[in-house]
């Protein structure tokens, strides 16, 4: 079994930026300026941006299904980011950062959930993974509690 971890796609996001504080306020949302290398991950590439660099501060709605697990939480998005894309490897914004991950079924409900570590993502992963009934994870950050990235299933193990 393989996995794959994708950043968000960047085109809902990519409007903000053209927007004024004021009209960024009126959507709940706020333009940061990264104030060091690291503290300011963002959800597109999965790469935390650099100092100087222009993000859009947002509440996001990362696990939109209709139960009882329905989530969001505030993110970062960098101007103009690629959106990542990582098979059997988590990316750099994975380290050093405790991880809460959660194992979903098909039907968007909790199956399995396992603390991280820094170092201890890619175990993790595939100790959901090895239950049948998980079908993706959503990695939080699990100091802030932000949505990380979400894993998905990826190949066959056979």
């Amino acid at each position: 079994m393989t996995y794959r971890i994708t950043g968000l796609d960047p085109q809902p996001f990519a409007d903000l930026f053209a927007l004024t504080d004021t009209e960024l306020a009126a959507r709940n949302a706020r333009r940061v300026t990264a104030g060091a290398d690291r503290g300011f991950p963002c959800r597109v590439s999965l790469e935390d941006a650099r100092a100087g660099e222009e993000l859009i501060l947002l509440h996001h709605t990362s696990h939109d299904v209709a139960t009882p697990y329905r989530s969001a939480y505030s993110i970062y998005v960098r101007k103009h980011a690629k959106p990542a894309d990582y098979v059997d490897q988590t990316p750099l914004v994975f380290d050093g950062r405790p991880l809460g991950l959660r194992g979903f079924d098909a039907d968007g409900l909790l199956r399995d959930a396992r603390l991280a570590l820094p170092g201890e993502a890619d175990v993790k992963i595939r100790e959901l993974l090895a239950n049948p009934a998980i079908a993706y994870i959503h990695a939080h950050n699990a100091a802030h509690g932000c949505f990380a990235a979400r894993v998905d299933r990826h190949g066959d193990a056979s």
